[in-house]
C-alpha cells in the first residue's frame, strides 16, 4: 500500500490561514462576502453549495444565496447577475453551471465580473492562468490539485507530469499551473494513442477525464503521484468513485482518495479566492 493523499489536512491548513486573513479584514470593517447564484435544484449544485457554505461559516466569510427558479426568463436572470456585478458588498460570485438550456450560458460566463470570478471561469481569469500574470483566479479544482502537491512536499519542478483531460475547467488550466511550476507536461485526451504507455512514464498524473474508473494498473508505475479529480456514483459498487481504480492504484502510487481528496480542498480554494478578492 502506498501513501493516501487525503484532502482534509490540506483544507484545514488553508482554512486556518483564511481565518487569520478574515479577522484582519474585519478589523478594517470589511467582511468578505460570497454570492452563490443558483438556478434550479440540481443535486450536484446543492451538494457543492452545502460544502461551500459550511467552509464559509467555518472561516468567517459571509454568504448571500440567490436562488432562482429553473424557468426564470433571460431578462430577469441577467439583471440579477448584473446587480451582483455592481454590488460593492459582494466580493466573489459563484455561478453554478451549466445553466438551464433556455439561458445563454456563454453570455453569462462572459458577463461575470472577472474581479469577482472566484471560480475562474471567465476569459479574463483563464488568460491570467495561461500568462501567469495573477490577474484573475485559477479554476478552483485545478488550483486544489496544485495545493495538494505543495502540502505533501511534491515539487513538480523538473518532473514529468501527465494530465488526462483537456477541459477549460481542469485539464488545460492545471497543465498551465504545472508548467509554471517547471514541470514538463503532456496532456492526454480521447484521441491520444498509446495513452497507458505515456501515463506510465510520468512522475505526476492528474486524472481529469470524467470517465469513472477508466485508469487501472496498466496505466500506473511504482512511485507515481496520482491526483484523481473525477467523481461519480458507481451503481455496481454502490459508492462514489473517481477516474482511477483506487484499489489498483493504491498498490503502487501515492493517490488522492475519492471521496476525501480533491473536493474538500476545492471549496477551501474557492473561499480563499473570496478573501483575496476582498483584499484587492
Amino acid at each position: 500500500m502506498s501513501d493516501i493523499l487525503k484532502g482534509k489536512p490540506v483544507a484545514d491548513a488553508i482554512s486556518a490561514q483564511i481565518r487569520e486573513e478574515v479577522e484582519k479584514l474585519k478589523q478594517d470593517k470589511i467582511t468578505p462576502t460570497l454570492a452563490i447564484l443558483r438556478v434550479g435544484e440540481r443535486e450536484d449544485d446543492l451538494s457543492y453549495e452545502r460544502g461551500t457554505m459550511k467552509r464559509c461559516e467555518n472561516t468567517g466569510v459571509a454568504v448571500k444565496n440567490i436562488i432562482l427558479p429553473e424557468d426564470i426568463d433571460e431578462k430577469s436572470f441577467f439583471e440579477t447577475l448584473e446587480n451582483l456585478n455592481s454590488d460593492n458588498q459582494i466580493h466573489g460570485i459563484l455561478m453554478f453551471r451549466p445553466l438551464p438550456k433556455h439561458l445563454d450560458g456563454e453570455r453569462a460566463r462572459c458577463m461575470l465580473n472577472p474581479q469577482k470570478d472566484v471560480d475562474g471561469c471567465t476569459d479574463g481569469s483563464l488568460a491570467g492562468v495561461f500568462t501567469n500574470s495573477k490577474s484573475g483566479f485559477a479554476p478552483c479544482t485545478a488550483e486544489a490539485a496544485m495545493e495538494i502537491l505543495k502540502f505533501y512536499g511534491i515539487d513538480p519542478a523538473g518532473k514529468r507530469a501527465v494530465v488526462i483531460g483537456r477541459s477549460l475547467v481542469i485539464g488545460r488550466p492545471v497543465a498551465m499551473l504545472l508548467m509554471h511550476a517547471n514541470a514538463t507536461v503532456t496532456i492526454c485526451h480521447t484521441k491520444t494513442q498509446n495513452m497507458a504507455e505515456i501515463v506510465r512514464e510520468a512522475d505526476i498524473v492528474i486524472c481529469a477525464s470524467g470517465q469513472m474508473e477508466s485508469i487501472g494498473k496498466e496505466f500506473l508505475a511504482p512511485g507515481q503521484t496520482v491526483i484523481d479529480v473525477g467523481i461519480g456514483w458507481n451503481e455496481q459498487k454502490q459508492k462514489l468513485c473517481g477516474d482511477v481504480i483506487f484499489e489498483e492504484a493504491d498498490e503502487v502510487a501515492a493517490i488522492t482518495p475519492v471521496p476525501g481528496g480533491v473536493g474538500a480542498v476545492t471549496t477551501s480554494i474557492l473561499v480563499r479566492h473570496v478573501v483575496e478578492a476582498a483584499k484587492k
